[in-house]
């Protein structure tokens, strides 16, 4: 995939990009992401009369485009969930979890999928009554920043204070979103864009102070028993917003707590594999890994002639 950024104004970003069939496109993206044109020369205008493959060609540029403006001008337009950087930084908050932090997060998930192999293990939430042998459990996972834990702290405190917050009270960082007043929000939002614009005028990261704020509860998507995909909804979903991962996780056996850390961790390198993949480009070599990510993707693997089979642990001859 090549790309290049051939014009900006106060709409968005034009892009050229040429795709791994050397089909030129010109995508229009919004700052916020949004697709607002797309033109190409080397498919049909319409999809219902493209391939499958022509199809995921287009779909292909589509998310390049939006990767490289962000890369390129650093505008947020990639859907979290799609998101690698995202999705590899609650991989990495993960890793620095307790073992009991761990367990109050994630524990629900853990006993979910053990009790499909440890009948003594209750289950969190049943089983869809429809659902046939493809159901998979999700969770949506938050991030924080916690801005004392950055090389920011200092300055943090005094931006902080202009908005009436008091980051030396330890309590203020552990309020949850639905005991804030509209007023409250609104300084924490004005607080969080003053901070992030610091951060880039010096070209600090923040990566440093981000931690797993809040997962919701699980819930379900499966097939029933006529192929029709169906996905219930979480009892409890902490915010009202995209979730900066969702973890999408068949029945397999976890075994010990530790095992299923480890496997949670693969898990998410196959999620940020699969971002990479499905822009047309390799992933970066920590990430060409194989098994399940996301359900999508997993999808596309074995419908679609031009990907390779990665979802499938056994192909090693994928493997660098």
């Amino acid at each position: 995939m090549e790309a290049t950024i051939v014009g900006e104004d106060d709409r968005g970003i034009g892009v050229r990009v040429i795709d791994n069939n050397s089909v030129q496109h010109t995508v229009s993206v919004g700052f916020d992401g949004d697709i607002q044109g797309h033109g190409q020369d080397g498919y049909p205008d319409k999809a219902a009369n493209r391939t499958e493959e022509n199809n995921e060609y287009v779909e292909q540029a589509r998310k390049y485009a939006r990767y490289y403006v962000y890369v390129e001008r650093g505008y947020d337009t990639i859907p979290p969930a799609e998101h690698p950087e995202r999705i590899n930084a609650v991989r990495l908050a993960i890793q620095h979890l307790s073992d009991d932090e761990f367990d109050a997060l994630f524990g629900d998930l853990y006993r979910q999928l053990r009790s499909y192999h440890d009948y003594d293990t209750e289950r969190p939430i049943p089983e869809p009554p429809n659902a046939s042998e493809n159901v998979l459990y999700r969770q949506n996972v938050y991030l924080g920043i916690n801005p004392l834990n950055t090389e920011l702290a200092p300055e943090a405190e005094g931006i902080a204070s202009v908005h009436g917050l008091d980051l030396s009270d330890g309590a203020i960082l552990e309020e949850s979103i639905d005991d804030l007043s509209a007023t409250d929000v609104a300084d924490w939002k004005a607080f969080a864009d003053d901070l992030v614009a610091l951060a880039e005028a010096k070209d600090v990261t923040l990566a440093e102070g981000v931690y797993i704020d809040a997962v919701s509860s699980l819930y379900a998507t499966y097939l029933d028993n006529h192929g029709e995909q169906y996905t219930t909804e979480p009892e409890t979903d902490p915010f009202d917003r995209e979730p900066d991962t969702l973890l999408e996780l068949p029945p397999i056996d976890p075994h010990s707590c530790e095992t299923f850390r480890e496997y949670l961790d693969h898990h998410l390198k196959c999620q940020i594999r699969d971002c990479f993949v499905r822009m047309g480009v390799h992933p970066p070599e920590a990430f060409r890994v194989l098994g399940n990510g996301r359900l999508e993707a997993v999808a596309a693997y074995k419908l679609l002639d031009m990907y390779p089979e990665y979802y499938d642990p056994e192909e090693e001859t994928l493997l660098p």
